[in-house]
């Protein structure tokens, strides 16, 4: 199953006795602050969870699955996350 931002908003109303609203505000809040960080090439790093960071790859050769024919695709930036070796511990049941 998967977790929404709702249902993490749901667990912060009934865990600390915030109003929906409020809970929905802080849940928006950090998101915009992890978004804005990685826009602006910085890495973030949660302790105890893990790593985003901003990759840059390079232009590269590619197709296009429909028609076979080859394309060049451009540079672009992505984000990668290396979750920390206590997440990583957990999921493996350590």
């Amino acid at each position: 199953m998967t977790l929404t931002k709702a249902q993490i908003v749901e667990v912060i109303t009934e865990k600390n006795g915030f109003s929906k609203n409020k809970s929905a505000q802080i849940i928006e809040r950090l998101l915009e602050l992890i978004k804005g960080s990685l826009a602006n090439g910085d890495d973030v790093l949660i302790s105890g969870f893990g790593k985003f960071c901003v990759k840059s790859k390079g232009e590269r050769r590619g197709r296009n699955p429909a028609t076979g024919d080859d394309l060049m695709l451009a540079a672009r930036k992505v984000v990668t996350f290396k979750c920390s070796g206590k997440l990583r511990d957990r999921l493996n049941g350590e």
